[in-house]
């Protein structure tokens, strides 16, 4: 089970001659993915017990709910959901958004606790 604390504050950025790099982690075992969320969709609302999740939003404002709360992260954004915590994104936008996900601890698509779920899984 992975209890880390969170990991936005060792979000960095580098400036080069180029432009910049912005770094989520170093040196850790983590599952990184992007998630496309559809317009008008939503993923189910959850848990895991063994991962903590960071996302990072791309593109467009995307409805997330972490705990008790709901708000609209908007693009260059970071979220902290930690382990066992209730967990939904939704795309309220006309067009595709995008989250880069970073999971901290052992990634298994099997340990999600779906608690709703817009797609009867």
């Amino acid at each position: 089970m992975s209890d880390r604390q969170d990991p936005r504050e060792e979000i960095f950025v580098v400036e080069r001659p180029w432009g910049q790099f912005q770094q989520f982690v170093s040196n850790e075992t983590v599952t990184v993915k992007v998630i496309t969320v559809e317009p008008g969709h939503r993923l189910s609302l959850q848990t895991h017990e063994n991962r903590g999740e960071m996302w990072q939003v791309l593109d467009v404002p995307i409805e997330v709910t972490v705990g008790e709360r709901t708000w609209a992260a908007q693009p260059g954004e970071s979220v902290w959901v930690p382990p066992r915590t209730m967990h939904r994104m939704a795309n309220k936008s006309d067009r595709a958004g995008r989250l880069l996900e970073v999971a901290f601890g052992d990634f298994d698509e099997a340990d999600i606790v779906r608690l709703e779920d817009d797609y009867a899984r």
